[in-house]
């Protein structure tokens, strides 16, 4: 792997302006997002090295929490520091967070929104098609060898066979890498010590709050600490809690939260902002976002300083590496599993590959494609009235 140039700092007006946008203007999910940002970071505004958004997508695939928000906390650390990792990554999260509870406001003060269901139908296949696409793009900047494709494929095929990413997948696959790139032909000091310092998070105290807010507290930062990958993968997590549990939502509005999840921008874990009005109103939905993104501030903030000073030690390369391939095999997994939910007749399988050739041949943007989607399922939902949407 070639060595890593040490790039000048951003100021943080620049990152929170930035981030802003992408926070706003961002579709697709995390693996859409994280396309966005290496095409943006790397190929436009030279922000980061190919390296540096090589191993900031691997270890933060290797942790617990929302994956987008994770990699643009590590780019705000590492162009911004501390404090910059704070304002980058609060800015990436408060545009959807203001959306998102807005939508929230609607749905409870109106008694639903019926669009949602139309919407949903045509912007999910191409919510498919941007996961794919980027996959692409993400391949292409870290996949280099025959190790990291088979770690690649029995990632994916685990993913798919499992109905869930798999935490030990990522550090397992890391460990791979570090003895076959590091250990067999580096030979050089362990990196015990840095696996060591890498937490995995775990049940946080609620303190003295009111009690339902101090219950959706402890809810989402137990699941921003323990489940890990895409939003997808906190999915059955949430419906379990939520709907099983707790009984806080019914399947319905469970089923309208992961979609508002889906179309809105940013990370597709700010379900938790609508779960949270749902529940308890804007407070509700102010805990609610808090808990599920505040662990990843906590676990990159750890992980990013240990990585910048082992960054030219050969096995954390090669655990880097070996994280990395893992992570694009259960990307591509967690696709299949999403389309089974998008993907249900011959109009969603046409916008998917439609959405495809786009984005390969003529480089739409991401906005773009996700209003047309829109309009387009806004306008055929009610001429084909798909009983299989929300279904599945």
């Amino acid at each position: 792997m070639a060595e890593t140039g040490v790039l000048p700092r951003v100021p943080i007006s620049q990152l929170v302006r930035y981030f802003l946008r992408l926070g706003a203007l961002g579709f697709g999910g995390p693996v859409a997002l994280c396309g966005q940002m290496e095409r943006e970071l790397v190929g436009e505004r030279k922000w980061l090295t190919k390296e540096e958004m090589r191993e900031g997508i691997a270890v933060c695939q290797s942790l617990p929490g929302p994956l987008a928000i994770q990699v643009g906390i590590f780019v705000s650390y590492l162009r911004g520091g501390f404090w910059g990792a704070w304002a980058g990554g609060w800015a990436f999260i408060i545009p959807n967070f203001l959306i998102v509870a807005a939508l929230g406001a609607l749905y409870v003060h109106f008694g639903g929104l019926s669009p949602v269901t139309a919407i949903f139908y045509g912007v999910s296949p191409a919510v498919i098609a941007l996961i794919l696409h980027s996959c692409y793009r993400l391949a292409r900047l870290g996949m280099e060898d025959w190790l990291q494709w088979v770690i690649a494929g029995v990632c994916f095929v685990v993913t798919v066979a499992l109905q869930a990413e798999v935490a030990l997948l990522f550090i397992g696959a890391g460990v791979v890498g570090l003895l076959y790139y590091g250990a067999v032909f580096a030979g050089k000091r362990s990196m015990g010590s840095l696996l060591a310092a890498i937490p995995l998070g775990g049940p946080v105290g609620t303190g003295h709050l009111e009690p339902i807010l101090g219950r959706l507290l402890a809810f989402f930062l137990k699941a921003g600490s323990l489940t890990f990958g895409s939003g997808l993968v906190i999915v059955p997590f949430l419906q379990k809690g939520l709907v099983q549990q707790t009984g806080w939502l019914d399947e319905r509005q469970f089923l309208v939260a992961v979609a508002i999840g889906m179309i809105s921008p940013g990370p597709v874990v700010i379900t938790a902002t609508f779960v949270g009005y749902l529940v308890a109103g804007f407070w509700g939905s102010v805990v609610a976002t808090v808990g599920i993104f505040l662990p990843s501030f906590l676990l990159v903030l750890v992980v990013a300083p240990i990585l910048v000073r082992h960054r030219g030690n050969a096995k954390v390369q090669g655990f880097v590496k070996g994280a990395y391939a893992a992570a694009i095999g259960s990307i591509l997994g967690a696709s299949v599993l999403l389309g089974k939910i998008a993907i249900g007749d011959w109009l969603t399988v046409l916008i998917g590959v439609g959405c495809l050739v786009a984005l390969f041949r003529w480089k739409v943007s991401n906005p773009l494609l996700v209003a047309v989607t829109a309009v387009i399922g806004l306008l055929a939902f009610p001429l084909l009235k798909p009983l299989w949407v929300f279904v599945k």
